[in-house]
């Protein structure tokens, strides 16, 4: 099956914005015409992401993270840097066009803040002094991909006695010749013995999924790694492509072969286009030697290959399904949800699609078995988990833990500094205070031991850190990457930053509390996908969790009078343009 013209247009867009620094009305016109589309279908795909740019961004192309993470670490002291050295202000070019700075959300490198990216290229742990010798350089000519860091992996902790899963060496072709041995039977009944669930958050059971695709009849058949790993302080998945990328490519050639499909695609977050050149490394050396395309690895009639698509920067594109459309070249808005993608996905075909820790997972439980897997984690909650660590601790980065390891145990490793808020799962996730370190973290949900399933993140915050600022950051992030289109999800996002806005100046009663509330129940129940639907989950559990904090920042004389003086906002211009 030809896939549709249509499908190249992300491509097409990242060709004019990198070659050009933006895309102008000429370039719509064109390709309106190219894809036989109007040009306010092209406008709409164009503003929907956003790295694409319709003005000049500059020739330096400067996206700084604004993530809480990032703030705690000196954002605002790095933010002030480059709008003195650079001359520009955030959100537009300097009047020479050298250089562009724009604000983004979490960027994939929570464990190295303050980051940026230039010209989608990494400069990690960032300081005054390292910013203006930057600055400088660039001045001169410099290329940023000459002069940008190598984020480092920082694997932190792997379980005791040389159990680690994920890290290990992999000898390409042995998980792929191990699931041609047992069929596709075969690999479905060992994901189910060692109760592999999806690694996003979700915890569907992978061989459901899988079995669910192979029984559908219609053909082609599709494989997609979700690699848009945008939650907030989640970076994972960053380190798996970096390390694993042979055990990712083999995982999908495995889902490829039990399911029936001959095509696979990696969707590869826009934050993260520094690293596609590992992945298009690693899949042409397959090719070479003949483990991908045609019989791959040997097995007769498996005909599989792999592509890699770039996204564009838009956080609610790891919704599946917003995914799919952006993958067809549209807006990646959240399809209304009359079909599973087992059964209508990718162009209306069966599609698989499971994020990047979860099928390197599937690779190396073929590759050693489920026997052994099931030996690693606790009864019920077989195996083990990534978690990305960061925020207030000495020793941010990855940890491989063995399900069943405590919160507390975790603070330890990781040296936490006087941990007071921990968010689990990024923004959309649960918050836990300190008082909760014996939970346990693991994928059982029980009435009696509610144990926390964790999605990959754990952010850190001290007791010197404010939580309504906190709340305020998150609420700002999902209001910016809503697609709009519910109202649940659009409006209540606005409305929540308001109060919350209100509650940090001081200036709320206990009414704006329950509304709150009420925002966050409607917002759970209306709303069309995942992001409107969790974007108020920390909220609602720190406000259950952290009830004298809430009662003693309201307008207790209820009088409106307590209208906090924002000094940092009345001397800026000041600071900015002495002498």
């Amino acid at each position: 099956m030809k896939e549709p013209l249509q499908t190249q247009m992300m491509d097409r867009l990242w060709e004019l914005q990198l070659r050009k620094g933006f895309i102008n009305d000429d370039d719509v016109k064109q390709l309106a015409a190219e894809f036989s589309l109007s040009t306010i279908e092209v406008e709409g795909v164009v503003s929907f992401y956003h790295f694409f740019h319709r003005k000049p961004t500059g020739k330096y192309t400067i996206y700084l993270n604004n993530s809480m993470v990032a703030d705690i670490k000196g954002f605002r002291r790095i933010k002030e840097t480059l709008e003195r050295e650079t001359g520009a202000s955030f959100g537009s070019v300097d009047r020479t066009g050298t250089f562009g700075l724009f604000l983004t959300p979490c960027i994939g490198l929570s464990d190295q803040e303050p980051s940026a990216l230039i010209n989608f290229y990494p400069f990690t742990n960032l300081n005054a002094i390292r910013i203006k010798d930057i600055i400088t350089s660039l001045k001169r000519g410099a290329d940023p991909a000459t002069i940008c860091d190598e984020p480092a992996d920082n694997i932190r902790y792997t379980p005791p006695g040389n159990k680690t899963f994920f890290f290990k060496e992999f000898t390409e072709g042995s998980a792929i010749t191990k699931a041609a041995a047992l069929g596709a039977d075969g690999v479905l009944e060992e994901l189910k013995k060692a109760e592999l669930a999806g690694r996003g958050g979700a915890y569907y059971p992978t061989w459901k999924k899988w079995d669910a695709a192979k029984q559908q009849p219609s053909s082609p058949k599709y494989v997609v790694c979700n690699a848009d790993e945008g939650e907030p302080g989640t970076f994972k998945d960053r380190v798996l492509i970096r390390t694993q990328s042979k055990s990712l490519i083999e995982g999908m050639m495995i889902c490829g072969y039990t399911i029936g499909a001959e095509s696979g695609i990696i969707y590869l977050r826009g934050e993260y286009r520094w690293l596609k050149y590992k992945l298009d490394d690693a899949i042409a050396d397959y090719r070479r030697k003949g483990m991908l395309g045609a019989d791959c690895c040997g097995i007769k009639g498996f005909n599989f290959d792999i592509r890699v698509q770039m996204g564009a920067g838009s956080y609610v594109c790891g919704e599946e399904t917003a995914l799919l459309e952006s993958l067809e070249g549209k807006r990646g808005e959240p399809r209304t949800k009359w079909f599973f993608p087992v059964e209508k996905g990718y162009l209306q075909q069966p599609t698989v699609i499971n994020n990047v820790e979860t099928i390197c997972a599937a690779a190396r439980i073929i590759e050693m078995g489920a026997a052994e897997y099931v030996q690693l984690g606790i009864p019920g909650s077989p195996g083990v988990k990534l978690l990305s660590v960061s925020g207030d601790c000495r020793l941010p980065g990855i940890y491989e833990i063995e399900w069943g390891m405590t919160v507390a145990e975790l603070l330890e490793l990781c040296e936490a500094e006087d941990p007071f808020y921990i968010q689990v799962s990024g923004p959309s996730g649960e918050c836990i205070s300190i008082k909760e370190k014996y939970r346990r973290i693991s994928m059982l949900d029980l009435l009696a031991r509610k144990d926390i399933r964790c999605g990959g993140s754990f952010m850190i915050f001290s007791k010197q850190r404010d939580l309504v600022k906190v709340l305020l950051n998150f609420t700002e992030f999902f209001k910016s990457e809503s697609c709009g289109i519910c109202t649940p999800c659009r409006a209540g996002n606005f409305i929540i930053q308001r109060k919350l806005e209100r509650l940090n100046n001081g200036l709320a009663n206990e009414k704006d509390l329950e509304d709150l509330k009420n925002w966050g129940r409607i917002m759970k129940n209306t709303s069309r996908c995942g992001l409107g639907k969790t974007a108020t989950n920390s909220l609602i559990y720190a406000m259950d969790k952290f009830q004298d904090y809430f009662r003693s920042k309201l307008d207790k004389d209820f009088n409106g009078l307590s209208l906090k003086f924002d000094m940092e906002a009345a001397t800026k211009d000041y600071e900015k343009y002495k002498i």
